[in-house]
């Protein structure tokens, strides 16, 4: 039995792929920003995870927030060296909460 081809026409879907929605950014700030769960050790560390891979692909607002977060709860110097990094990205990028909070790391 022979088969027939299919025109690959027929068969191609579009390869337009849509944005990936930022919906970890998104749960990320939220948690961080909620009153009650953002003052929880266990709740900063998963909204650091959370932020970890949207600051890597360079959206400004994860890296302004992952580097605070790291700034400030932190203990060891090497992630408050990378949080200060991170910080150094969003203010080069224009973002104002991270220009603050350079302004107050390094005084």
């Amino acid at each position: 039995m022979k088969f027939r081809s299919v025109s690959p026409t027929v068969t191609d879907t579009p390869q337009t792929v849509t944005a990936p929605k930022r919906f970890s950014l998104k749960v990320a700030l939220w948690l961080l920003d909620s009153p009650r769960l953002g003052q929880s050790t266990n709740i900063k560390h998963f909204a650091g995870r959370l932020l970890k891979q949207p600051a890597r692909e360079g959206v400004v607002a994860a890296q302004s927030r992952l580097g605070q977060l790291m700034c400030r709860e932190c203990g060891n110097a090497r992630d408050r060296r990378i949080g200060h990094d991170l910080l150094r990205l969003a203010a080069r990028a224009g973002d104002r909460r991270a220009q603050r909070e350079l302004g107050q790391v390094e005084d």
